[in-house]
């Protein structure tokens, strides 16, 4: 389900470090959900190798500021933007951006609930719901299939 965005137009979102819109919907370059995906599986991943909950909570910080305050504050997106995305090819695949940011919300969700069950002292209930989210962000980033985005687009109808 991606569409493409007029090259000028790209260009110039690019390099203000922003996404590119149109009157209608929003759009997000492709590769941007995929990074935040991967960088979650990465942390919560981490987090349950060494049995560290904690990151489990600073990944809930970090994708709940990208989510609310916007991608401005997001730490990954800013990464993503400033470090990788300069080296890519000019032309950017993009895709509406309403179905990762339905997904990027319900991984909000279930790492606000893993973060709450580790602080009540629930630790196997926060490990299970932080490897579901872990098993999720890691399909989402590597094989490109959005388990959120394939919710939103059946409950949207889109």
């Amino acid at each position: 389900m991606s569409n493409t965005v007029n090259a000028s137009h790209d260009r110039d979102a690019r390099s203000r470090n922003t996404v590119p819109t149109t009157a209608s919907r929003a759009y997000v370059d492709v590769n941007i959900p995929r990074f935040n995906q991967a960088v979650v599986a990465v942390l919560t991943g981490l987090g349950f190798l060494l049995q560290v909950w904690p990151l489990v909570a600073v990944t809930f910080v970090i994708i709940s500021l990208t989510r609310f305050a916007g991608p401005r504050y997001g730490l990954s997106t800013q990464v993503y933007l400033r470090l990788i995305r300069p080296r890519l090819a000019d032309h950017t695949e993009t895709e509406w951006a309403a179905p990762p940011r339905f997904s990027q919300l319900l991984a909000v969700v279930f790492l606000g609930i893993a973060t709450a069950l580790f602080l009540v002292g629930a630790a196997i209930a926060g490990w299970a719901v932080t490897l579901l989210v872990f098993v999720l962000a890691t399909l989402a980033s590597t094989a490109r299939i959005c388990v959120g985005c394939i919710l939103y687009r059946r409950v949207v109808r889109a």
